[in-house]
């Protein structure tokens, strides 16, 4: 998306991109781009709203949509979510590089640039192999400081949310509603052991349900906070293949198991430059210590690694 110079936003600025976004009709990643392009929601409201001041004489409808967004985030701050917006200068780095680049995300919990973070995926249908995997590639993670992102759905994802914390390591976890929402409803607890120990993000507004578009977003937000994604088990239609898609699209390297070259396409994801095929536990945390490696070594000396995978 360019080299794009963010600054600490104003209070005015926050509540400006809200109400653009509130607009009915808006068109949320354009919206994000035009506002990062123009550095100013202010001024890109006032140029969309430009028209409509012209038709109203008792009232500015500019300012009234801004004391609403402003109304809005005060309510969301007293119920304790925390509210980024791209133009913030502590909204997630790694985000901005993506074009599904969420304008504003809601959070629960502890925020952190979370450098060291890899995305364990896979389907909700999971084997007891998958859970196995998902629990022991991130537990090591965990061990080894690496912040563990997943989507808090059942199976794959639930496995690894629950082997990170139980390491004693942190998790985030990005959700595919708004962030008022338990979905499903018997992770509740888990969503809110995430909250007070690690870090929920959300994209949409706190409560929104699920819905068949909101889970395919959410993977493209998973994909572009994390450095990397474990892929564990993703049949055709499994957001995971969908996530592993995205990375590839994202431009960043993707490691995947053996077993799921059984898939038409692991076959051709394998193909691409910078795709790994790995076949053990072992060789998974070799590939990530050097990845993690490089990583620390500077911010340009790795491609944003986008999809890694393990099988037996």
């Amino acid at each position: 998306m360019g080299n794009i110079t963010v600054m600490p936003s104003q209070p005015r600025e926050r509540a400006a991109l809200v109400a653009l976004l509130q607009r009915p009709g808006a068109k949320w990643a354009e919206v994000g781009l035009s506002v990062l392009e123009r550095g100013s929601a202010v001024a890109l409201l006032g140029s969309e709203m430009r028209v409509q001041e012209a038709l109203f004489t008792e009232a500015d409808p500019m300012e009234s949509a801004i004391a609403e967004a402003e109304g809005a985030l005060a309510q969301w701050e007293a119920a304790g979510i925390t509210v980024h917006t791209c133009l913030d200068d502590d909204y997630p780095s790694r985000l901005r590089s993506i074009h599904q680049m969420p304008p504003i995300l809601f959070t629960r919990g502890q925020a952190a640039a979370d450098h060291r973070a890899i995305a364990v995926v896979g389907t909700r249908q999971a084997s007891d192999q998958g859970l196995r995997i998902a629990s022991a590639v991130a537990r090591d993670l965990a061990l080894n400081g690496v912040t563990v992102v997943s989507g808090l759905a059942k199976g794959i994802d639930t496995a690894a949310h629950r082997a990170a914390l139980e390491a004693g390591g942190r998790t985030v976890a990005v959700i595919g509603t708004g962030i008022n929402r338990f979905y499903p409803a018997e992770n509740r607890d888990l969503q809110e052991r995430i909250a007070r120990d690690g870090l929920v993000i959300s994209q949409f507004w706190p409560d929104n349900p699920p819905s068949q578009r909101s889970f395919p977003m959410r993977n493209a937000v998973m994909s572009g906070y994390a450095a990397a994604t474990v892929v564990v088990e993703a049949p055709w239609k499994s957001g995971a293949r969908i996530q592993a898609r995205l990375a590839l699209e994202h431009g960043r390297p993707v490691v995947m198991p053996e077993q799921l070259l059984e898939h038409d396409w692991a076959r051709e994801y394998a193909e691409k430059p910078g795709v790994h095929v790995v076949s053990s536990l072992r060789e998974l945390l070799t590939v990530v210590e050097r990845l993690m490696a490089e990583l620390d070594a500077g911010p340009d000396s790795l491609p944003e690694i986008s999809a890694l995978a393990w099988s037996n």
